[in-house]
């Protein structure tokens, strides 16, 4: 692996994620448990303590050492391609940096806790309490498709141009 300004930063851009992701939690847990909910942006969003035991929307809650196992294998799979296949593209790289990086923190709260803290809770909207972690991966995987998007319309500008 040739050693380069990207090899260096991405791997801190997840380590400063996940920093954040594990500080905003031990806040949580620290100001939130056993608390009422407390006003972020009033009707918008606010801070309520929630224990998630199972994946996304509390999905398959009784699975715990299933997910451990499957985000263990796909993360290190994504460093693995990362890293080995020496990523030219920048936009790939950070994308799967930022997927990475929010898998790391839920997996460091499923191991350690059996269950993931989540306190970010969107009320002018019903949907599920969420975490910093689950950020990263929503925006990451979003990134990702864009990027996927944008690199199939490049390859088929190519064929037509070679055509």
């Amino acid at each position: 692996m040739k050693l380069n300004n990207k090899n260096i930063w991405c791997p801190v851009m997840i380590a400063v994620i996940v920093a954040i992701d594990q500080i905003t939690k031990y806040l949580a847990v620290s100001y939130l448990y056993g608390q009422d909910a407390k006003p972020f942006i009033k009707g918008v969003v606010e801070f309520v303590y929630a224990e998630n035991t199972g994946v996304a929307f509390s999905m398959f809650s009784n699975g715990r050492w299933f997910f451990v196992a499957l985000t263990l294998i796909v993360t290190l799979a994504c460093i693995v391609y990362m890293f080995k296949k020496a990523q030219k593209n920048l936009w790939l790289y950070w994308s799967l940096g930022v997927i990475i990086s929010g898998a790391i923190g839920n997996l460091i709260d499923r191991i350690k806790l059996g269950y993931v803290i989540d306190f970010i809770n969107p009320i002018f909207v019903n949907f599920a309490v969420f975490n910093i972690a689950d950020c990263a991966i929503t925006l990451g995987s979003i990134s990702l498709v864009a990027y996927l998007v944008v690199d199939m319309f490049k390859k088929e500008d190519k064929s037509e141009s070679n055509s």
